[in-house]
């Protein structure tokens, strides 16, 4: 029962409820007396602008003196004009008010005197809307004074109009907006609900798919139905599951591939241990053991600062620090490392490098990491002698650094493939994370790394942006 409390559906239909219960609330209790006040004052004034209207009559009543009868024949013909019960009161020596003449003809209408002994008090007409006799009127009281005697008051005309017709009507209005509030508030629940029901069904299945997904459980795309906030979040979910099964996906190659990659050379080591341990090993042999573990131990220290430099990338906490570059004496200086490298491969660099530029805006130690890695993909994956050439240059905008070796070139489709991770064409020559890197620090730095291979020669070429184009 809680929950169901809590649920969106219960929730949203709630929140229509009230919406809509308050604006038909205001509309009872603020517009309604509102519109009461509004049409009774409208009373009032037509009774006020009447009354002016015949003030010339009652001055000829007043003065002609007329018998009870005639003057209640006067009165009555004002009040079918103004229509409104009149009565003409006089005044006697006390002040006090009595009926000398009234519309009606059965008994005389009940006035006001406090109403018209204001009126004589302040020589001008006054009015009020207030219960009277058990009946809710609008009251005009219009003094006369004497001709003679102007500071004398002879008489006062006391207008009155039911407002019954006015409460029926304000009456009818509030019943309506009663009807009609229910009928809104019974519409708003059903249509809340319906709404809030699908709704609710749209984010169950988001949220099941989501217990999926984090159950490591990969579910196939949801139907994006709609173009609303929802759709929108199906979309993003869809693409976000893609890209947590790539991930998944590369995490469980890369695990497969790391403990295939550690556990040759480990056992090899292991192997050669065991070996070395035996007596009967004469000294060449053991000299050939001992350099093939170098080897290996060599190979496992690369394989594991190139998974170092891997994770740091997937980690986002390389940091980066680009300034002007000169290219060209970056590539020399690493070419000086290799110069024991390429004199074991038997091979003569051809350095192409101008004397000074091109300038790029880059970080000079992740650049330096790539040429060491293109250097050491042409020497690890070509024969020994192959002709190696570094050139660097500045064409459409950007400033290249290319590493070009006339090898065998790379197998089919294996452009496509090179900066894949943990592709090799030759396990044995290593893991094939380093280009893998290489593309990624590039991209870090704005830039890119690219490949052409032809049946004799690979040439990789490092781009920058230069210092108009750098970020």
């Amino acid at each position: 029962m809680a929950r169901r409390l809590r649920s969106v559906r219960t929730k949203l239909a709630l929140v229509f409820f009230a919406i809509i219960a308050s604006a038909f609330g205001l509309l009872y209790f603020i517009a309604t007396p509102q519109l009461q006040s509004r049409l009774e004052q409208r009373q009032l004034d037509d009774i006020r602008a009447s009354a002016l209207g015949q003030q010339r009559h009652f001055v000829n009543v007043i003065e002609a003196d007329l018998s009870r009868r005639k003057a209640d024949e006067k009165v009555r013909g004002i009040s079918e004009a103004t229509d409104a019960r009149v009565t003409l009161l006089g005044i006697d020596k006390h002040g006090l008010f009595w009926a000398q003449a009234d519309s009606r003809t059965e008994k005389a209408a009940p006035f006001d005197s406090g109403l018209a002994r204001a009126a004589v008090r302040t020589r001008h007409t006054r009015t009020k809307i207030d219960e009277l006799a058990g009946e809710r009127l609008a009251q005009v009281a219009q003094p006369f004074f004497s001709a003679s005697k102007p500071k004398h008051a002879v008489a006062v005309v006391f207008y009155a109009r039911d407002l019954n017709d006015v409460a029926e009507a304000v009456h009818l209005v509030r019943n309506r907006v009663l009807l009609a509030t229910g009928v809104a508030l019974a519409l708003a629940l059903a249509g809340a609900f319906v709404v809030a029901q699908r709704l609710s069904r749209r984010v169950r299945r988001l949220e099941h798919a989501a217990d999926e997904v984090a159950q490591g459980r990969f579910i196939d795309p949801l139907p994006v139905d709609s173009k609303d906030e929802l759709g929108e979040l199906t979309r993003t979910f869809n693409q976000m599951a893609a890209q947590l099964r790539q991930l998944d996906v590369a995490r469980k190659e890369f695990i497969a591939t790391a403990s295939h990659e550690l556990r040759t050379p480990i056992f090899s080591l292991a192997g050669f241990v065991e070996l070395l341990q035996s007596e009967e090993l004469d000294e060449a042999t053991r000299r050939e053991f001992l350099d093939t573990m170098s080897e290996q131990v060599a190979r496992l220290q690369k394989l594991s600062v190139d998974l170092l430099d891997l994770s740091r990338l997937d980690a986002g906490s390389v940091e980066l620090h680009n300034e002007p570059v000169d290219l060209s004496e970056v590539a020399r200086s690493v070419v000086n490392e290799f110069t024991p490298a390429l004199a074991e491969h038997g091979t003569e660099l051809d350095l192409r490098l101008p004397e000074q530029g091109p300038e790029a805006v880059c970080d000079p130690v992740r650049v330096a990491q790539i040429m060491r890695i293109l250097l050491d993909n042409a020497l690890r994956h070509t024969p020994s002698g192959t002709h190696v050439s570094v050139g660097a240059a500045r064409t459409n905008g950007t400033a290249g650094l290319t590493v070009t070796d006339r090898g065998p070139g790379l197998p089919d489709h294996g452009d496509t493939k090179v900066f894949e991770r943990f592709y090799t064409g030759d396990a044995a020559r290593g893991a094939g994370l380093g280009l893998a890197i290489a593309r990624e620090l590039a991209e870090r730095m704005d830039g890119r790394l690219r490949v052409r291979s032809a049946d004799r020669g690979t040439a990789f070429t490092l781009e920058l942006p230069t210092h108009g184009n750098g970020s």
